[in-house]
């Protein structure tokens, strides 16, 4: 039976690596979720010939490395089950194990396969259903990388057909999740596995050239290390770590054909990173590594006083070494922890008991996902869904800052009114005006790393359409497009209301005994309408006429053309040619006056009504 070099390992060595940091009930529980799963999939084989329970220990084993609770690693054994094992459903889980670990399953679990129109919508509502799992526990996206990272290193077992859509998903949405929650681990693996499948020349040239200067850069390497430690040592700097950072091929790739960039012209190839114990060492370190060597301009980066959305911290500095290293190099300096959290992202830092998002001082790190929770509600477009989510997911992001010092990360090319929104809704709909660093600037212009954006707010102002043609974030565009929907729907009914009233009075009908009749709640139950006011949105939308709406109410007989009373059928044209009054015949002293709505004029048709207040109200 054939195997792949990740699938060799037991349960026992999953359980000898939680005995490490859980409690010993846990090791029990992962052993009956086995257990469970085995006999669950016994007869099941993957393509690649391996028996299928290979698949969720693999997951299971992925998870453990991390270090994620016993409740997760359980839910990984069984995340299949429901969904490929017939007779297993979440009530079983919940009797068997917890309502936690049902959960867990039913997050990860996919909606079936009936009432969708095409395949991109039943995608489109799998990852609802998973980012509205995310909400709840963000151990559900957890267990769905472990899965599509176990997936894809056996993709090349899957039908032609299906390698390159898996990959290019991957690439698309589980990689860029995986940079959010910080989890660089498995960001750069499942990064470099996608790039096989999708680009498999390029993917092949990139490891070749890397292959090719491998000796020539782990010597360079080695002189950085060398120098940069005997330096640190006479500064008296204890207990620190150097060692070469390995660059993954996606990096590279990404850098020669998106920013059309030379092998040679990649300045991190040659990386090291330095781990001390406190964040003033890492100054001094970078203090260090700047006497020694000379620094590229523009090539410095804070991570460590302005950390990324997604909790990642360190100081990045590119240097020139001159003769002994020709080549530009990058260092990366920063604190054991900030380490784990980079390698680790979510895994290291989330408190899993608490069992939600955003706890405490954990809620900026959600920002995002919480930004995805409401605009996802709003979208029900599955083309519009997936291509915001990936929009959404990975960002070139620049991070401004509010006048008091806080700091917005948003997509580069982001604008002021992107920068309102994601300050407040109202403040959205209120701007006017932005001042960036101190200047008024107008509302299309884009920020750049480290503006400090104030924006101009008018009450009661609204968002225009116009602003859709140039924000850069879903949450802006979906927050303008909602308020305009609003506004045309609250003009559509009082439009609807006009309409059917003014048809209504045409036949001398009382409007008010037409909508309380047990006809018009049939009417409104055979259209789908839960009330009234739906139904004449409808008719002011012109989705429905009124007079349509108005036969299916009254009797055809009763639809018919009333006698005009003596003063309307006696409006006529009396105007001669230097005349522009309107009398009406037999009546004196009466005023009249023309309708603003069609705004007569000489030589056309015209009929008077009588109004309340104001006399004759004369229409063409």
């Amino acid at each position: 039976m054939p195997h792949t070099a990740f699938d060799l390992l037991t349960i026992e060595e999953i359980t000898a690596r939680l005995a490490r940091y859980s409690e010993p009930d846990c090791v029990a529980m992962v052993m009956k979720a086995y257990s469970f799963a085995e006999n669950a999939h016994k007869g099941q084989t993957r393509r690649s010939g391996e028996e299928y329970i290979v698949h969720p220990l693999n997951v299971a084993s992925i998870l453990s490395e991390l270090q994620l609770d016993c409740p997760t690693v359980v839910a990984a054994l069984l995340h299949d089950t429901v969904e490929d094992v017939e007779g297993v459903t979440l009530d079983l889980i919940e009797k068997e194990f917890t309502p936690e670990v049902r959960g867990l399953v039913d997050g990860v679990t996919k909606l079936g396969r009936l009432d969708f129109a095409d395949r991109e919508e039943q995608q489109a509502e799998n990852w609802r259903k998973m980012i509205l799992a995310m909400g709840k526990d963000i151990r559900v996206i957890m267990i769905k990388l472990a899965d599509r990272m176990h997936n894809m290193r056996t993709l090349s077992f899957q039908p032609q057909d299906r390698q390159l859509p898996t990959a290019r998903e991957t690439l698309d949405i589980y990689a860029p999740i995986a940079h959010r929650l910080g989890v660089y681990t498995i960001k750069a693996e499942l990064e470099d596995l996608s790039l096989r499948f999708i680009d498999p020349q390029g993917y092949k040239d990139v490891a070749t050239k890397v292959g090719q200067k491998r000796i020539e850069r782990e010597a360079q390497i080695r002189t950085i290390i060398q120098t940069l430690t005997d330096k640190l040592k006479e500064m008296e700097v204890e207990n620190f770590e150097i060692e070469g950072r390995p660059k993954h091929l996606y990096s590279i790739y990404r850098k020669m054909v998106i920013q059309n960039r030379t092998f040679d012209q990649i300045y991190d190839l040659i990386a090291i990173r330095v781990l001390v114990d406190t964040i003033p060492e890492c100054y001094t370190v970078l203090g260090a590594a700047h006497t020694l060597w000379t620094q590229m301009p523009g090539r410095f980066k804070d991570y460590i006083s302005t950390p990324k959305p997604n909790m990642y911290q360190s100081l990045h500095t590119t240097l020139i070494g001159g003769r002994m290293i020709p080549t530009p190099f990058e260092v990366q300096i920063r604190t054991r922890e900030m380490h784990r959290i980079a390698e680790e992202g979510i895994a290291a830092h989330w408190k899993y008991k608490e069992g939600r998002v955003g706890a405490g001082r954990d809620e900026q790190h959600f920002q995002w996902l919480r930004q995805l929770l409401e605009w996802q509600q709003e979208v029900r477009d599955p083309q519009e869904f997936l291509r915001n989510l990936k929009i959404e997911l990975y960002p070139e992001e620049v991070y401004i800052f509010t006048p008091k010092g806080e700091v917005k990360a948003l997509p580069r090319g982001a604008t002021p009114v992107d920068f309102a929104y994601s300050v407040h809704t109202d403040v959205g709909h209120q701007c006017v005006g932005a001042r960036v660093n101190g200047k008024m600037v107008p509302l299309r212009t884009r920020l750049r790393n480290g503006d400090i954006v104030e924006i101009v707010r008018q009450p009661g102002h609204k968002p225009s359409r116009d602003w859709l043609n140039f924000v850069a974030t879903s949450r802006a565009r979906n927050k303008i497009r909602h308020f305009i929907h609003g506004e045309e729907k609250a003009r559509s009914l009082e439009l609807g209301r006009k309409l059917f009233d003014k048809e209504a009075r045409r036949f001398g009908l009382n409007v008010k005994s037409l909508t309380e009749g047990e006809k018009f709640a049939a009417l409104l139950a055979e259209h789908g309408f839960q009330k009234g006011d739906e139904l004449f949105t409808a008719i002011g939308y012109g989705k429905l006429a009124a007079k349509t709406v108005l036969a299916r109410l009254v009797p055809q007989e009763e639809l018919k053309e009333p006698q005009r009373g003596p003063i309307a059928s006696v409006v006529r044209r009396v105007l001669g040619p230097g005349e522009d009054k309107i009398k009406v015949r037999g009546v004196d002293d009466l005023m009249v006056f023309r309708a603003r709505c069609c705004n007569p004029i000489r030589g056309e048709q015209i009929i008077g009504y009588i109004t309340r207040g104001k006399g004759v109200s004369v229409h063409s």
